[in-house]
């Protein structure tokens, strides 16, 4: 069966894989760099919400309070009363002006570029820091990991983590730095269109002669 062998490759070939990725899925997200504050705002928004979800309620905040200068000076009910559809709109609506505030207070407006300033900020983890920096700042300085990457991950057999926060320690100290940057791009658009988080459609998958299939089903996907 096509998963016996594929178990037995080691070590992890971590830039056949990108690359098989990047062939199948074309240009990243990164080809057109986002603004700082849109790429942070956005970011926090899309906090355990869908990406259609966050695409809409982050357009109808930034027609209000396009910046960090009116964003920081916006009313918290009147933010909660835009972006009540969104999950935990309550948190988000004090967590994006707080984060305005910071940004006028401490920096000017401006977005900081290190992940210790970003991570300073009010609702603002690992996840939103790297992704400030990948998709923002094109900086190679971090591997923002969702649920996507995470999972992927494991089941490529690149790492054996429980939570994101591992899974980001074992992949920057495991890959080579140049394929940090588009690899949370590669493996959210792979966990979207393939390798579902069930009934993964491995038959189709281009990287599925490299995968360890961990906890995979033998039929999952087909042949």
């Amino acid at each position: 069966m096509e998963g016996c062998a594929i178990t037995r490759l080691v070590p992890p070939d971590y830039r056949g894989t990108v690359e098989a990725l990047r062939r199948r899925h074309g240009p990243t997200m990164l080809d057109g760099h986002s603004e700082p504050f849109d790429t942070l705002i956005a970011t926090i928004l899309s906090q355990r919400t869908r990406d259609e979800t966050t695409d809409r309620v982050f357009a109808a905040l930034k027609r209000r309070w396009p910046d960090a200068p009116s964003l920081a000076d916006a009313d918290v009910d009147e933010v909660d009363s835009v972006i009540h559809s969104i999950g935990f709109h309550r948190q988000k609506a004090r967590g994006v002006v707080a984060a305005a505030r910071a940004l006028m207070e401490r920096h000017g407006g401006r977005v900081p570029s290190t992940k210790e300033e970003l991570m300073a900020l009010p609702m603002v983890g690992p996840k939103t820091a790297g992704c400030v920096l990948v998709y923002a700042f094109a900086e190679a300085s971090a591997i923002p990991v969702d649920t996507h990457v995470h999972r992927i991950s494991n089941r490529l057999g690149w790492v054996r983590t429980r939570t994101p926060e591992a899974t980001e320690l074992e992949l920057e100290r495991r890959l080579p730095r140049e394929l940090w940057l588009d690899l949370n791009s590669l493996l959210v658009d792979h966990g979207k269109r393939v390798c579902l988080p069930r009934n993964p459609r491995c038959g189709e998958c281009p990287v599925r002669q490299r995968c360890r299939r961990v906890g995979v089903g033998a039929r999952a996907g087909g042949r």
